[in-house]
């Protein structure tokens, strides 16, 4: 949320010599009158030159380039509102075919009937799954008359913010595992003491934003099979592969995260970070349509026909589905396993040079997701948050943090290696990382830190 500035005279002056408009124009009120369209453009486009470039921004996941033709089709379907099928039937069948790969390639079971929808990115991919799995605990519980008070969502630190939306937002109660110092993920072990009769289900990261790596899937599938074999108490997995997931099924195809393990009723994978999609889209597929209480899907007609709708937002872009569709017909598996596989030979080339750099180790190597992430082996004497000021002078976005609690003692600097970045980059953003930390040594050197003599009393 940001503040309202209903006090603020600034103003725009006009420029380029009163070429395009003469008067001053307010920034915080509506203008009493308007401008041209191309002088509009043209003050729009000359303040956005500020930000930063997206093909040097290695902090964001999200695909900041497309194919001309896709861009084609995104202007063209501009106007369309994915919410309208009976005014835009065939948008809605190419959701429905993009829904259905996605769960094919997530080995939903043909059995079960499994269901899905797009999203407007991953937040709202998993809260539409959690409110399901938490609408279902409830029912069983009232089945068995019990109460259904104080539910609980079991999850590690390294989840997105969005996971602690969900439960302060819907008011359920978040048991979260905190990391370590060397440890940066979950399993079962630490799983098992905060399960009980009041969880609704546990949150398993293929690939967090933290760290880019993995928790511990198989094990803690395992113990939610032995807790339901054993204890009678049903909690789902929810596989949160919103980093991951299109890229495992490409460079992994046998590694077991998905429905292939027992436990997991319901997937999130954001298309707009690896499905090479432009922001906002994301999709989330349940494992059978039991796993989705019929009572949360809403049946429309005021826009022609019945349309059942599962969702946060009303309103969406249909443009980013028709996307998605562009990608899979364009790049197919093949495809996709190409894009998979160079990012990922980019990311460990970038990883090796790093490694190589006195006063850095890696703490991921890009060898499953493609994201390097460094830590200094000398914190105080390497300050990351100055390294990544520094290389912000030579264009690079590349953050700086810390780790969540019992691990906030470990800062990092993280890179997201994505399709447009080559390996030319990959050279010149190691070079600049050298040269970056080379010049913040010769200013401590040149000033070093000399401690406050104690006041005489």
């Amino acid at each position: 949320m940001h503040e309202l500035r209903v006090d603020s005279d600034e103003m725009h002056s006009f420029t380029y010599a009163g070429r395009s408009f003469s008067h001053d124009v307010p920034k915080y009120r509506l203008p009493a009158q308007g401008m041209s369209a191309d002088a509009a453009y043209q003050l729009v486009h000359d303040e956005l030159n500020l930000d930063g470039n997206p093909s040097l921004n290695l902090a964001s996941f999200v695909t900041s380039w497309m194919e001309p033709q896709a861009d084609r089709l995104a202007q063209e379907t501009l106007a369309k509102n994915l919410i309208d099928q009976d005014e835009y039937p065939q948008t809605d069948v190419v959701h429905r075919r993009v829904v259905s790969m996605i769960g094919r390639l997530f080995h939903a079971p043909a059995q079960g009937k499994p269901t899905g929808t797009a999203t407007i990115g991953s937040s709202e991919a998993i809260m539409l799954a959690m409110l399901a799995h938490k609408r279902s605990w409830q029912r069983r519980r009232e089945a068995a008359g019990l109460p259904t008070d104080r539910p609980n969502v079991v999850m590690g630190a390294d989840v997105h913010t969005c996971w602690e939306k969900f439960a302060r937002y819907f008011e359920v109660e978040a048991r979260v595992v905190p990391l370590e110092e060397d440890r940066y993920t979950i399993a079962a072990e630490q799983v098992e003491p905060l399960l009980d009769e009041r969880t609704i289900a546990v949150a398993g990261l293929l690939g967090t934003t933290f760290t880019g790596q993995m928790d511990d899937l198989e094990s803690i599938n395992e113990l939610l099979a032995r807790v339901e074999s054993e204890r009678g108490l049903h909690i789902p997995l929810h596989i949160d592969a919103a980093s991951g997931g299109f890229i495992v099924p490409f460079s992994q195809p046998d590694l077991r995260w998905d429905f292939r393990l027992s436990q997991v009723r319901s997937i999130n994978v954001s298309n707009h970070k690896f499905g090479l999609v432009y922001p906002g889209m994301g999709t989330v597929v349940f494992r059978e349509s039991s796993d989705l209480p019929e009572e949360l899907v809403f049946h429309i007609n005021y826009l022609g026909g019945d349309m059942p709708n599962y969702s946060l937002n009303f309103s969406r872009p249909s443009n980013s589905v028709v996307l998605q569709y562009f990608n899979f017909l364009r790049l197919g598996r093949e495809g996709y396993t190409e894009i998979a596989g160079n990012v990922l030979a980019n990311a460990q080339t970038l990883a090796t040079k790093l490694k190589s750099i006195d006063g850095l180790e890696l703490v991921n190597d890009g060898s499953t997701f493609p994201i390097v992430v460094l830590r200094a082996t000398e914190p105080q004497v390497t300050d990351l948050a100055k390294l990544s000021h520094l290389l912000r002078e030579r264009g690079w976005i590349v953050p700086a943090y810390t780790l969540p609690a019992n691990a906030e003692s470990v800062s990092v600097l993280r890179m997201v290696v994505k399709e447009n970045f080559s390996r030319d980059m990959v050279d010149m953003l190691s070079d600049d990382l050298r040269g970056a930390l080379q010049a913040m040594r010769k200013q401590t050197t040149a000033y070093p830190h000399r401690p406050r003599r104690r006041p005489h009393c």
